[in-house]
């Protein structure tokens, strides 16, 4: 990844994290809760690609660190490397804010959140004849269920990836992913 796509990845996260602060007059604990903790999840993905116009088949990890229990970050990886075509494959590196919505059902079993990550896009052209590395955003939303204190099946989650400077014009992918996550913390 060049130095100019480090630094906007850093730019991002920091204005992620410095956006999430907030001034408190009493202990947070005493307020709501120490709702922070720290999740560690993979799901299977199948996307969509613009180039080629077929969907390939891959795996995503994932870590979500929230700061309450609304606000948060994630960090996710996808490769797209099952069904290619002429050996194309696709990868995405990307990190952002994540809200989590109210709850739903008892003892908000159903957790809705959001999420707009960005970060690098790595697309190797068909037969290997080229390769890129490509700025990439990526609104998305989703849906967890609360098995036990410590397991969450992300039942769907949903990205729109938005890759600006790809080499033939501005590439937008559609991906959907479904799997498990582990409270660390």
């Amino acid at each position: 990844m060049s130095k100019r796509r480090w630094v906007m990845c850093a730019v991002l996260l920091a204005g992620s994290l410095a956006g999430m602060a907030k001034a408190r007059a009493q202990s947070p604990e005493a307020a709501t809760g120490d709702w922070s903790m720290l999740s560690a999840g993979g799901s299977v993905n199948a996307t969509r690609l613009q180039y080629g116009q077929h969907w390939m088949v891959g795996g995503t990890a994932f870590v979500d660190a929230n700061f309450t229990w609304r606000y948060g970050i994630e960090g996710e990886t996808n490769w797209e490397v099952l069904r290619s075509i002429e050996n194309t494959h696709a990868r995405t590196y990307l990190i952002g804010p994540r809200y989590q919505l109210a709850g739903l059902g008892q003892n908000a079993q159903w957790r809705p959140y959001v999420k707009f990550l960005a970060g690098d896009g790595y697309f190797d052209f068909p037969y290997h004849y080229a390769w890129g590395n490509y700025f990439v955003m990526a609104p998305g939303a989703g849906m967890d269920y609360r098995v036990n204190s410590r397991i969450r099946l992300r039942l769907f989650d949903v990205e729109y990836q938005y890759w600006p400077g790809f080499t033939y014009g501005s590439m937008t992918n559609l991906s959907v992913s479904a799997g498990v996550r582990y409270r660390i913390r």
